[in-house]
């Protein structure tokens, strides 16, 4: 018997799913971090102005990048596995492979989810950025990275959004679905928002 086609979302996968789902299970995985350490030349930003959208990095690799890290005791990420409907599988490796094209590879790595309230491995396969290659860019001061953020536009639109998106959807996934990085980076850019709105102005970008 073929094993299903299950593919882990970390990042818009959470609140873009891929076409053709036939089930939806939240997980996590385990020894891993979830940073704003990709460049989006594609989605978030421009080849001129990058933006930043998430990877998965190895805890032990990510200790090494990052020395200032406000947040060195995460190490579990949550996101959500989705089963592919068999019939489209191929028409959805494709689809995938695509939108995920700028700098990310398809890779086995153990997913956990609670099943019958025991925990066990539900999922191998899931896009990383791996530290080697081009897109990378690794760890940069928080406060820094949120301003980039805040500004950045690309053709999907302001990289804000993409933030504000990802972090609402972690919290929809489960009470214990918590990730410091993200919600710390939401409420810097927020507090961007309203420093800007309490003076009547725009936020500066020209996206939709």
């Amino acid at each position: 018997m073929q094993r299903p086609y299950v593919v882990f979302g970390y990042g818009s996968l959470i609140f873009k799913p891929p076409p053709h789902v036939i089930a939806e299970t939240p997980g996590y995985l385990k020894g891993y971090v979830r940073r704003f350490a990709q460049k989006s030349h594609d989605h978030r930003g421009t080849p001129e102005d990058p933006g930043r959208v998430v990877t998965l990095v190895h805890k032990a690799d990510w200790d090494r990048f990052s020395e200032a890290d406000p947040f060195p005791d995460d190490d579990v990420v949550w996101g959500v596995a989705y089963t592919i409907d068999p019939e489209y599988e191929s028409e959805v490796r494709d689809y995938l492979d695509y939108r995920e094209k700028d700098g990310y590879t398809l890779e086995e790595i153990d997913i956990h989810g609670l099943v019958d309230g025991h925990e066990q491995v539900v999922i191998r396969k899931c896009y990383v950025g791996l530290p080697d290659n081009p897109s990378f860019i690794g760890s940069e001061p928080i406060d820094r990275l949120a301003e980039h953020i805040w500004r950045s536009v690309g053709p999907s639109g302001p990289n804000k959004d993409y933030l504000y998106h990802l972090t609402e959807a972690v919290r929809r996934l489960a009470p214990e679905s918590h990730d410091s990085h993200l919600f710390e980076l939401e409420t810097r850019c927020r507090a961007l928002d309203e420093s800007l709105a309490s003076h009547g102005v725009g936020n500066g970008t020209n996206g939709p």
